[in-house]
This record gives C-alpha cells, structure tokens and sequence, in this order.
C-alpha cells in the first residue's frame, strides 16, 4: 500500500459559526415579543431545543414565556388560518 496518499484526510473548508439567537442582554419573558415569536412555528407550536439552537435552561425559560404570552392571549394558542380558506 501506498501510505503517501491519505484518502481519508479532513477537508479544511472552513464554516461560518451560527449566532446564537439569544443574545447576554436579551431578556427572555412574555412581553418581548419580538423575541418569543421566533422560538414559534408557523402552525404555532414551540420549535424544539434542536431547531432553536438554545441552551437547557434558555429553552425552559423560551417554554415559560410563550405560555405566560398565550394565557394573556400576546399569543395565538392555534395558528390554522390554513383551514378557513376554503
């Protein structure tokens, strides 16, 4: 075998790093709107830790201020415009 040729080398693309969509002076809590509403999908459910890309803790404090926002109805509970449009 010839050991000069390594097949299985990293490659040495680089990445660009993901923000993190929390920034340290974003307060997290049920009247920062514009904050929670990107934590809900289109249907209106609470998007996972995975597609947010958020800590533990920041995902149980996101959970708590989405469901304080939809008891004082900040928040749709459903979003299905999709089947009144028929």
């Amino acid at each position: 075998m010839n050991k000069s040729k390594r097949p299985f080398t990293k490659s040495k693309r680089s990445f660009r790093r993901r923000l993190p969509p929390i920034q340290s002076g974003d307060r997290i809590d049920y009247r920062n709107m514009s904050l929670i509403s990107r934590f809900i999908s289109e249907q209106g459910k609470i998007l996972s830790i995975r597609v947010n890309r958020v800590t533990l803790k920041q995902q149980r404090l996101i959970t708590i201020a989405i469901k304080q926002a939809r008891i004082l109805s900040l928040l749709p509970f459903l979003n299905n415009q999709k089947q009144f449009e028929r």
